[in-house]
């Protein structure tokens, strides 16, 4: 009898269904069929291609609400978001049905009379994916949708906590017109699903959104066939408010940066530099709008914060919470957490806080604030960068020669520039130093689903 996924409500800590788990030899089926439509699906011209995607970004806009009540259920994120969240999925889609047709060569000027040279760009092949439970469709469309319109077939593990809305919207693909080889989803653990992917041969590129500490497992072992690989990884973002900064704007920025989805993304701010200056008027305004927040179940109306994914997560943030609170860290709101029937922690502003506490030094991946003040930017600077982590980062000046300066000097790949959200399709996302691989979004996201030919022609 093969094994289940249970799939919990983390706002209750009720069943909301049961998942079949794909064997070894149900997961290497998949390949195959994957690998043999490839054959026959790279021949489809871009504008079959984008007409597809299309199709499918139209059935995900007339199921939207469903998809979005599985997010919250199986995630927890407010219904809002996760509505948010089904739209942003469907833009990727959208915006590489566009991309699908602008897949380009180019001729090359020749050194030699009589000789021509042309580049074309072609389909890599198999696409495996490993996505994670924070952004369950997002994460998936991201990948897929150029995978797919560059004219590779797309397999897809999702995160064991959160398969239902990954299944439906491959479900829908489906139904779109999509042959069932070209856009699959497989149930296993990450562990056996990474294994089975990196040993592949079939299998010609591998794409995960998740922990460093996983993506570098993923990227050794894919080493063994040397797979191209795009990876998405951690985060430890920085937020620096410099004295000339729009006070309200930049704990509106806050507000939307760290506490989206409970803090559960890669690129919350996880640090918060507060120039001294301005220190007072930014910690009571961001704990009286923090103090609005509404938390609990995600399906009920008005709620901004929704529960923890898991046990481990809820413990891993009161861990940084008592942390910082033995440490001298003062609690200016929030600060308590329950998990009897949910997991959950308020959403919690902390002042007095030190480069020796937990919630410094580690990704925290919940609705915690830590705000330490500077008096010079260039420490702030030093401190933001001084990580291995390099995915995003935000910053709030009224000053255009400040912003262009931190612009230069953090090392990070996606920059907040008075804005707590810069992310959307049809710009360039990813991570420098261990936040990872490659480029997600934009034309940057889909040349890494190609490969380069050149053709050297004697006439």
């Amino acid at each position: 009898m093969s094994e289940e996924i249970i799939v919990i409500n983390p706002a209750t800590r009720e069943e909301i269904g049961k998942v079949q788990k794909d064997s070894q030899d149900d997961i290497e089926k998949k390949i195959d069929l994957a690998d043999e439509t490839f054959k026959s699906f790279k021949k489809l011209t871009a504008y079959e291609r984008a007409d597809l995607l299309f199709k499918w970004a139209d059935k995900i806009d007339k199921n939207k609400e469903e998809i979005a009540e599985l997010v919250t259920k199986e995630g927890g994120k407010p219904l809002t978001e996760a509505l948010g969240e089904v739209d942003y999925a469907n833009s990727y889609i959208r915006y590489y049905a566009e991309e699908a047709k602008r897949i380009y060569g180019r001729t090359v000027p020749s050194s030699k009379e009589n000789n021509r040279i042309v580049v074309t760009r072609h389909p890599i092949g198999v696409v495996a994916a490993i996505t994670p439970w924070n952004f369950p469709v997002a994460m998936m469309a991201r990948k897929a949708a150029p995978a797919v319109a560059a004219g590779n077939t797309f397999i897809v593990k999702p995160a064991s906590a959160t398969p239902l809305s990954a299944m439906k919207f491959i479900d829908l693909a489906l139904e779109a017109g999509f042959d069932k080889g070209v856009i699959q989803y497989v149930n296993a653990s990450g562990k056996d699903a990474g294994e089975i992917f990196t040993k592949s041969d079939k299998i010609m590129k591998l794409t995960f959104t998740g922990s460093t500490a996983v993506g570098k497992k993923l990227m050794s072992d894919a080493s063994v066939t040397v797979k191209n690989v795009t990876m998405e990884l951690g985060g430890h973002a920085p937020l620096i408010v410099h004295k000339d900064a729009d006070i309200d704007k930049a704990v509106e920025g806050t507000i939307a940066s760290k506490f989206r989805n409970s803090g559960q993304t890669c690129v919350c701010a996880n640090r918060l530099y507060v120039h001294e200056d301005v220190l007072e008027e930014y910690t009571e305004k961001l704990t009286a709008k923090v103090k609005e927040l509404k938390m609990g179940n995600g399906m009920e109306d008005g709620v901004k914060i929704g529960p923890l994914i898991d046990e481990d997560g809820y413990d891993k943030v009161m861990n940084q919470l008592e942390d910082a609170i033995s440490k001298g860290a003062k609690v200016e709101t929030g600060g308590q957490g329950n998990k009897e029937a949910g997991y959950f922690i308020e959403p919690t502003v902390l002042s007095n806080v030190s480069d020796d506490m937990l919630c410094m030094k580690e990704e925290t991946f919940g609705p915690l604030a830590p705000i330490q003040s500077y008096s010079n930017l260039d420490e702030a600077v030093a401190k933001a960068n001084g990580t291995e982590f390099g995915l995003a980062a935000y910053y709030f000046t009224e000053n255009y020669a400040t912003g262009v300066y931190l612009t230069d000097v953090l090392d990070f790949g996606v920059l907040g520039w008075n804005n707590g959200a810069p992310s959307a399709a049809n710009i360039p996302f990813g991570g420098l130093k261990e936040s990872g691989v490659g480029r997600e979004g934009a034309i940057e996201g889909l040349e890494p689903y190609t490969e380069t030919k050149v053709t050297s022609i004697n006439l």
